[in-house]
């Protein structure tokens, strides 16, 4: 299903824990940090209160506020942000404008702003792994990003439920992993699941909802992947 537009004024996600402790190991206090932004990067409206607000998780700091407030804390934008989801939040955890990512990809800047307002990849092989390389993106966020992350979900939870050998393919043309050892990835993944629709009935003793383990565990197919992946790279 298409995502509905990215407002273009929404916030990335701020981690205020973060911000206010790397302003007290830096010995300041909130009016050092709102002088700071108002003198040396021209924001007259930043008040301590103003950081207070953003501290406390009332208020976030938008795009030109985020980059501000890391210069003055001495760190990168990625350190005051939570793990970014979106193509916009991670430009911004980079501490790079739309024109260095729409230059270095090598697409033209309109059609990239279009991208993040809609939260829409439409770049080439080429262009994707330039992407990947810029924004050094995982292969997580690579795949969500690039919008693969549905399509990855709905052939997994077939796999799952069915053969999984016939979704080796389609799977590895989404995902750029090996074949052998995608092949042991899905194996795994397909005999948790059937592990989990087991241990329902066992559990319920033949009553209830029996599929309730089971459809718990497809909503979440995609985090059990990378966790299987991650146990085979680790």
């Amino acid at each position: 299903m298409r995502q509905p537009p990215t407002d273009p004024n929404q916030s990335p996600p701020f981690d205020a824990l973060a911000a206010r402790r790397l302003r007290a190991a830096l010995g300041m206090g909130p009016e050092h940090v709102a002088h700071g932004m108002r003198t040396s990067y021209g924001l007259p409206h930043v008040t301590p209160d103003l950081v207070v607000a953003w501290e406390r998780g009332s208020a976030t700091p938008r795009g030109a506020e985020l980059t501000a407030l890391a210069g003055v804390l001495w760190c990168s934008p990625a350190e005051l942000i939570g793990r970014p989801r979106t193509l916009r939040e991670h430009r911004i955890a980079r501490g790079l404008a739309p024109e260095d990512v729409a230059r270095t990809v090598g697409v033209e800047l309109q059609a990239y702003l279009r991208m993040e307002e809609h939260d829409a990849w439409r770049g080439n092989d080429r262009q994707s792994a330039a992407l990947a390389d810029l924004l050094e993106l995982s292969l997580p966020d690579f795949v969500a990003v690039t919008g693969r992350e549905a399509k990855l979900a709905e052939l997994l939870r077939s796999a799952v439920t069915t053969r999984w050998q016939g979704y080796v393919r389609p799977v590895s043309r989404t995902v750029p992993l090996e074949r052998a050892f995608l092949e042991g990835v899905l194996q795994e993944l397909h005999g948790a699941y059937q592990g989990q629709l087991t241990a329902t009935l066992s559990w319920g003793g033949g009553s209830g909802d029996a599929g309730a383990g089971g459809r718990a565990f497809l909503d979440r197919i995609v985090d059990h992947f990378w966790e299987t992946v991650g146990r085979g790279t680790g």
